[in-house]
């Protein structure tokens, strides 16, 4: 009875010795597969760092131009903090140096009572009903003849405004160079002697600025003897590159 207790404490013992090895090998089973995939773990991200890296440029982090400036989407902003995309970029240099936009560059600045030389001769007619204006531009630049003489006979204050005959305008500014001239046709009477008709050594010729008078005005000397105007009548033109058959003739 004694030897069999004692075989049986034997056997428990031996029992629980196994258990304890079993245990202690899954315990560094367990340990030695983490290690390794945490040892897989690091060499992958190691081997996949320099491949990151080089999607970038040398100096310049991920998402922006280094200490020259900042990338956005389809902008790029310089250091000196202009910003140009790539269509406007391409715009901007296929524009030759100098140029500008919109017509405003382009605008020919208006004649006005500096600029121009008028004379005056009577039309192949008696008695005169009509003569014609010359107007030379003097100025040594380019300027634009807008609309039709403005025609004072007598004190510009007083003196009745003559109107202009519509057919006459042309179909394009007049624009002339330093030394050229434009002609203007102006009915001043209906001939012969009346009553209405006014004797006038020198008229006054104003322009235009656009649609509005300038300031200023040219003084034309009438020939020898005067010149007899009807202002009732009186008429004028659009100013010229040409007297035109029909169109000035009224």
């Amino acid at each position: 009875m004694r030897t069999h207790r004692r075989n049986s404490k034997n056997t428990v013992l031996a029992v629980a010795a196994v258990a304890a090895l079993s245990m202690g090998l899954t315990a560094c089973g367990g340990t030695d597969d983490k290690g390794r995939d945490e040892g897989a773990a690091a060499v992958s991200s190691s081997a996949s760092a320099p491949a990151d890296a080089a999607a970038a440029p040398a100096g310049q982090a991920s998402g922006t131009t280094g200490t020259t400036g900042a990338t956005t989407a389809g902008t790029t902003t310089t250091s000196g903090g202009a910003a140009t995309g790539g269509k406007g970029a391409a715009q901007a240099a296929a524009k030759p140096a100098g140029a500008t936009s919109g017509n405003t560059a382009g605008k020919t600045p208006s004649c006005t009572f500096k600029d121009m030389k008028v004379t005056m001769r009577k039309a192949d007619e008696v008695p005169t009903e009509h003569i014609e204006l010359t107007a030379t531009n003097t100025s040594g630049r380019t300027c634009s003849l807008d609309g039709y003489p403005l025609l004072a006979f007598g004190q510009i204050q007083t003196a009745k405004d003559i109107p202009p005959v519509a057919k006459s305008k042309p179909g394009a500014p007049v624009v002339l160079q330093s030394g050229t001239a434009a002609y203007a046709n102006v009915r001043v009477a209906n001939g012969g002697a009346h009553e209405d008709n006014k004797v006038v050594t020198s008229f006054s010729v104003n322009f235009f600025t656009g649609s509005e008078p300038t300031e200023g005005s040219v003084d034309v000397k009438a020939p020898a003897g005067g010149l007899a105007v009807d202002e009732a009548v009186a008429k004028t033109g659009y100013w010229t590159y040409e007297l035109r058959n029909g169109a000035d003739e009224f």
